[in-house]
């Protein structure tokens, strides 16, 4: 697995420990993103912010939380799709229009970013940083209503590819949704001892659980959402022709206990091992897993197979972004520093390595060498997701399409590249039997080359 992590937002409206809900959100959501944070609460109208480069518990402490005063709060967790990782370009990105201050969380991309940025520049907007959010700020700003709501909605027509926001202007909380509903959106309570609430919105409903919140439904596709001190509204803004829901949150982005596009993510992932026991059956004595996100897929291939499940590689769950490299003599040590595999477990077995996906097939290389090292007699990889062979332009940061491994070579030619024994990948049609659900509803272009929108400026 070489994936790179998206973003999360999250956002609540009515409680007075606002700022440090979302800090709680957002550290439920670090797997989305760890190049930066922030956080953007609303005290009597005014904005307080604070954001920086790192992981959530780094970014803020204690003093700052005290700081973030207000019942209502935003907040964001960035890995970069679009732009650098820069402090300019971490979220929520503020700015104070005509009507008031306005703050935004985005995960996603606008497929149409440059056309949109080259427009906006011709007509004097000046950009701060490089990432796509801030041409929804230009695009408010330069909107006639003095209705943030009808702004939204114009500006939303503007806009083609995947975004999920949450909005916080002086008066309101908004989440909206595009049209084909990429990326996931949902919305919960909180309630109070005394029956009283407070209205979350989150990437994930993991974000929900640590906060001790209720999950009631998804942010509709197409649906502007915003609550404010009459009550909570709902819109239509636009219709897409189908839905096109990230067929990898299932596989790989969000975290196992989450329940993602109305299904548990553990049980998809436990369904596309079982269907790829399935499709690929081999002989051997156990199953083990790339952890952590092999895991669920693992055990689905070791219930159908009835071949034994064990933890074959033991991950390292402390080891930063951060890490000191060695020499460049001592090889594979950034591998061998998060997985080690215990020889107890593999040494003279048959071996069947489970991961979720396989990318440029470099890491997985070096993860069978080290299983064979530690003594495996054959080693079988098998990949919980079809051959991926196209980059994707939706809000995940994939490499190039020369870089994708599958893109360029044959099943047979990865697998004599990664050196295993045998290789086999989860069928496309294996992927949406064990969804159970229509493959029409989901994007897989990653796959198959079908995206869902209009491309521009791509490979």
């Amino acid at each position: 697995m070489s994936w790179k992590e998206e973003c999360g937002v999250f956002g609540i409206w009515g409680d007075s420990e606002s700022a440090r809900l979302t800090y709680l959100g957002l550290y439920a959501m670090q797997h989305r993103g760890q190049e930066s944070a922030g956080i953007v609460s609303l005290d009597e109208k005014n904005h307080l912010n604070h954001k920086g480069l790192g992981l959530v518990g780094d970014v803020f402490k204690e003093n700052e939380l005290l700081r973030l005063k207000g019942t209502a709060a935003i907040g964001h967790v960035r890995y970069s799709t679009t732009g650098q990782n820069l402090l300019t370009n971490a979220q929520p990105l503020t700015a104070n229009l005509l009507n008031g201050p306005v703050a935004i969380a985005h995960n996603g991309n606008f497929v149409n970013h440059n056309v949109l940025r080259k427009e906006l520049q011709g007509k004097g907007a000046i950009f701060q940083g490089s990432n796509d959010t801030e041409i929804v700020l230009h695009l408010l700003s330069k909107n006639s209503s003095s209705d943030l709501i009808q702004a939204l909605k114009e500006s939303m027509q503007r806009l083609e590819g995947a975004f999920s926001m949450v909005v916080l202007s002086h008066n309101r909380m908004v989440a909206i949704r595009d049209p084909y509903g990429f990326r996931p959106l949902v919305l919960g309570k909180k309630i109070r001892d005394d029956g009283s609430w407070a209205r979350v919105i989150a990437s994930e409903t993991c974000a929900f659980d640590l906060i001790g919140a209720q999950f009631e439904r998804e942010v509709d596709p197409g649906e502007i959402f915003w609550i404010d001190e009459k009550g909570e509204h709902s819109e239509k803004f636009a219709e897409a022709p189908r839905t096109a829901h990230c067929v990898f949150e299932h596989i790989y982005f969000s975290r196992p206990d989450s329940k993602v596009f109305g299904q548990s993510v553990y049980e998809s992932r436990k369904k596309f091992g079982a269907q790829l026991a399935l499709e690929n059956p081999v002989e051997a004595d156990v199953v083990i897993p790339v952890p952590d996100s092999g895991v669920p897929a693992a055990m689905g291939y070791s219930h159908q197979s009835k071949i034994p499940f064990e933890f074959g590689i033991i991950r390292n769950h402390y080891v930063g972004r951060t890490f000191i490299q060695p020499t460049q003599g001592i090889r594979d040590f950034g591998v061998k520093i998060k997985l080690n595999p215990q020889s107890a477990v593999i040494q003279g077995k048959r071996v069947i390595v489970i991961d979720d996906s396989l990318v440029r097939g470099t890491t997985s290389k070096k993860i069978i060498n080290l299983i064979r090292q530690a003594g495996a007699k054959e080693v079988h990889m098998r990949i919980a997701c079809p051959p991926t062979v196209g980059p994707c332009y939706y809000g995940v940061d994939t490499p190039h399409r020369a870089q994708l491994i599958a893109a360029q070579n044959t099943v047979e030619e990865i697998r004599q590249f990664i050196g295993a024994d045998t290789l086999g990948y989860l069928s496309r049609e294996g992927l949406f039997k064990a969804m159970q659900t229509g493959e029409n509803k989901y994007c897989a272009a990653c796959f198959d080359g079908r995206y869902p929108t209009k491309l521009y400026d791509v490979e």
